[in-house]
C-alpha cells in the first residue's frame, strides 16, 4: 500500500467498507507513514466534530420533500419509505 492509494480509499477505511486485508494494509501504511498518519487523524477528528455538532432534528416535510426529489416516494405518500 501507498500513500496514494491510501489517500483514495480513506474514506472507505474510515465507513469499515474495505476487506479485512485492505484494512490491515492501510492500518499499516499509517504506522509507517506520519504524514499520512496525520491526514487520516484529521478526517478522523472532523468526522468527530461533525458528528458532535449536527445534531438537529430534520423537520418531516423537508423528510418527505427529499425523498420525493430522490424519486423515494410518489407525490402523494405523505412518508418517506
Amino acid at each position: 500500500m501507498d500513500c496514494q492509494e491510501t489517500h483514495l480509499r480513506v474514506y472507505e477505511y474510515l465507513d469499515g467498507e474495505l476487506t479485512v486485508w485492505k484494512r490491515r494494509a492501510i492500518t499499516r501504511h499509517l504506522d509507517e507513514c506520519p504524514p499520512c498518519a496525520e491526514g487520516f487523524t484529521f478526517e478522523l477528528d472532523l468526522r468527530r466534530v461533525i458528528v458532535s455538532k449536527c445534531t438537529e432534528d430534520v423537520p418531516a416535510e423537508l423528510k418527505v420533500r427529499i425523498a420525493r426529489a430522490l424519486g423515494l416516494v410518489e407525490s402523494g405518500d405523505a412518508t418517506p419509505e
